[in-house]
């Protein structure tokens, strides 16, 4: 355990130095295997330099932020990153940014907000996975009988699998508040609000806030809700700055927070909830009418380039969408059909081990295959795969075939997790195990099993020279 805080703290300080030190970081977060930098001289860091740290498997450039990739262990290496910074006695400030106009501020402005809605997701995407997982299993273990839905072990159980979503407003207001430099308990005060029992009990009863003639301002449930917040965590950093430009010193302890919890929850209730919780609604079903017009045309598509969309961290754009579909649907085709890229990485990845003698390249390989198999690709993407180019390949001709067979068999899915280790995520939660699980299980083999033999036969000889650097990607905000 020591040595591998050592080395972790080694290579955050390398990481640190390399983009350009405590100085050039103006904020630092992180997902499940990045770091990701938001940089105020985003030209200061070589790629190549980065990239040949010991434990860094490659560096991205997208939605404004600089990626650092370095694997599961990330929750670890950010904690040293984070004491590199804050040990350096350098007092954080945004410097002011340069005017943007025409498209440039429309890209700047596009790529805040996806960084906003990622930031305040990523925090929980791992809990909200084996969330879905437990509510799954407690699925199957009603409907087999081993207990029942009136005793308190399914009440307990039940409360695990649903107390994320149940709270997932207080959740997301609270990280998109840290996210944009707002106040998160005031945030999530919010957030606590509109979930209130009182005001769910009112929402069910198709009860009304208040009415204007045929006017009417009904109350809507927003658990398991995710935008409004977001947008609630906004309005609270902005008012709450507001007021402390002409609230006396010695009343705004008590005199903002009250004016703040009145303000942006009746705002929320009466406008921009409801309005953006319809919004949200229509995403979710315009999605669902564009599965069914040819969902497995959709699938193969989208499944053959998703693990495009992960080398460049673009995935985090989707992700709300499925996320979405969770929050108003309870399900999502889309999720079902990303889960088999994951797969279709994780075979090639073994398919290379297998085949390799080289100790070197079984070693990265194994790992790359479970961390696949266990929701994971990019340990598998960027150790092996792209480094020897065609694993990746032809890992993507077997998802693409994946997506086309889930699309075929209208594959659907209770929770966020994929890959094998998802599995349980493809049971019914009301209805148990039916026919979608069993063709999950089949078409998540078969892609498996496609993306290992196609890397084995064709994808992979040791005369082939694993890349020692991957070529940096080309930020399209920087083409000229």
């Amino acid at each position: 355990m020591v040595k591998e805080k050592n080395q972790y703290q080694e290579m955050a300080r390398q990481i640190v130095d390399a983009v350009g030190g405590d100085a050039n970081v103006t904020k630092v977060i992180h997902c499940v295997t990045r770091l990701r930098f938001y940089l105020k001289d985003d030209e200061i860091p070589v790629n190549t330099d980065i990239e040949n740290i010991d434990g860094v498997m490659g560096v991205i450039e997208a939605g404004g932020q600089y990626q650092v990739v370095v694997g599961q262990a990330v929750d670890d290496i950010f904690k040293e990153v984070q004491m590199q910074l804050t040990t350096s006695g350098h007092e954080k400030h945004e410097e002011p940014k340069p005017a943007l106009t025409g498209k440039k501020r429309v890209k700047a402005w596009f790529n805040e907000l996806i960084g906003i809605i990622t930031g305040s997701m990523m925090p929980i995407i791992s809990i909200l996975s084996a969330s879905g997982i437990i509510k799954s299993l407690l699925a199957v273990l009603t409907t087999t009988g081993l207990i029942t839905a009136e005793g308190s072990i399914y009440l307990i159980i039940n409360a695990m699998a649903d107390a994320v979503f149940y709270f997932l407003p207080v959740l997301i207001g609270y990280n998109a508040a840290k996210r944009i430099d707002g106040n998160p308990i005031l945030t999530a005060v919010i957030g606590g609000v509109i979930i209130h029992p009182t005001v769910i009990e009112a929402a069910n009863n198709s009860l009304n806030i208040l009415s204007f003639g045929n006017l009417n301002f009904p109350f809507v449930s927003y658990t398991y809700s995710i935008f409004p917040m977001i947008l609630a965590a906004w309005m609270v950093k902005k008012l709450e700055a507001w007021l402390k430009t002409w609230v006396s010193i010695y009343v705004q302890a008590i005199f903002i927070p009250m004016v703040v919890i009145g303000l942006v929850s009746a705002v929320t209730f009466i406008l921009t909830g409801p309005v953006i919780t319809l919004l949200s609604q229509g995403l979710a079903v315009g999605l669902q009418t564009l599965l069914t017009w040819n969902a497995p045309i959709f699938g193969a598509v989208i499944d053959g380039f998703y693990q495009i969309l992960v080398i460049f961290g673009l995935h985090w754009g989707i992700i709300p969408i499925y996320v979405n579909d969770f929050a108003t649907l309870g399900y999502s085709y889309l999720s079902a059909m990303v889960s088999m890229p994951i797969v279709a990485q994780g075979g090639a990845a073994l398919a290379v081990a297998i085949k390799s003698k080289n100790p070197k390249v079984k070693e990265i390989g194994y790992a790359g295959a479970i961390s696949a198999f266990s929701g994971i690709t990019e340990p598998a993407i960027y150790g092996i795969n792209l480094r020897f180019s065609k694993p990746f390949i032809m890992a993507s001709i077997a998802s693409a075939v994946g997506g086309f067979l889930t699309g075929v068999f209208k594959i659907n899915m209770w929770s966020i997790i994929g890959s094998i280790i998802g599995l349980p995520s493809f049971i019914d939660p009301v209805n148990g195990i039916t026919s979608n699980f069993w063709y999950a299980v089949f078409v998540t083999f078969l892609t498996l099993a496609l993306s290992f033999v196609l890397t084995y036969i064709w994808g992979y000889n040791d005369d082939m020279v694993m890349a020692e650097k991957r070529e940096k990607p080309i930020n399209p905000g920087k083409r000229k």
